[in-house]
């Protein structure tokens, strides 16, 4: 079954929007409260195409690709965690959404936290997938890069394949669909500075200045469940503990057999963990 057979009876769009300066590819699915979805670094919205059905039954799902990404406008400038901040409240305002739902993955946890720090009123709960933000460790920074500036700058089947099997536990999990949906969007002509652009975040000066704080941990006030894996590239299962932690209303849930992808190598498991949890947060 392949990525967009999957989504089969159901009504969804799939549209751009300007977004300030970003026209910004947009899904939406289902109906009900907003659960914004949000993919990782050099990601797109397909790293959750697997789950839309199940999300989708019981809530209005907006995926997105964010600046410099998948099929939104690419950058020629450093975007840094702010930028992102403010793509999102703005896309929020632009869909009329006063509150939602947050689902981040990678990159998309690290914004999500800074985020409903920042916002508390405009964060119901989150899920925090395997959340970057908190660690700096240098040589998962320079295997990010590399792997990812690789691909951008030779957007083949070997590089991109490479990329994402960085990503999993089973290597096998990387689709031929999907190393090609990964190779259409690094193809995309300006991509390749694109990538530099947002890469910015795996140096050390940079990635400093922009870790989520304890204090800013301390101010989240939206129920917020941090979802570790198995076989996580980034860091182990403490780190996330230790970020459950240090929010008031934070919950830690492991997920076994999995990469930085829970979503994608273990959909069923991730999806009636995040379904039981936002319910219990409505």
């Amino acid at each position: 079954m392949t990525l967009w057979t999957e989504l089969e009876g159901l009504d969804y769009s799939v549209r751009h929007v300007q977004v300030g300066e970003w026209s910004t590819r947009v899904l939406e699915t289902g109906a009900g409260d907003p659960l914004v979805i949000m993919h990782g670094t050099g990601g797109h919205l397909e790293a959750f195409t697997r789950n839309l059905r199940a999300l989708g039954e019981h809530y209005r799902v907006i995926a997105y690709d964010y600046p410099g990404h998948g099929w939104t406008t690419t950058t020629a400038r450093d975007l840094e965690i702010a930028d992102y901040e403010e793509h999102l409240l703005a896309l929020l305002d632009l869909l009329d959404i006063e509150s939602a739902h947050l689902s981040g993955e990678s990159l998309g946890g690290w914004v999500a936290a800074k985020f409903a720090a920042a916002h508390p009123e405009r964060v119901r709960s989150m899920v925090l997938n395997t959340p970057g933000g908190t660690m700096a460790t240098p040589e998962v920074m320079e295997r990010i890069r590399s792997l990812s500036q690789a691909a951008a700058d030779d957007p083949s089947e070997e590089r991109i394949r490479a990329r994402l099997e960085w990503l999993m536990a089973d290597p096998a999990s990387v689709t031929d669909e999907l190393v090609a949906i990964r190779r259409g969007v690094y193809s995309r002509p300006g991509f390749a500075e694109s990538m530099r652009h947002i890469l910015c975040l795996q140096e050390p000066e940079v990635r400093q200045r922009n870790l989520i704080t304890d204090d800013e941990l301390a101010a989240i006030t939206a129920p917020t469940l941090v979802i570790w894996t198995s076989n996580d590239p980034s860091g182990p299962a403490g780190a996330g503990i230790d970020m459950a932690e240090r929010m008031g209303q934070g919950r830690f849930q492991f997920i076994d057999k999995a990469g930085h992808w829970p979503q994608w190598e273990q959909r069923e498991v991730f999806d009636e963990v995040v379904l039981d949890f936002l319910g219990e947060n409505r």
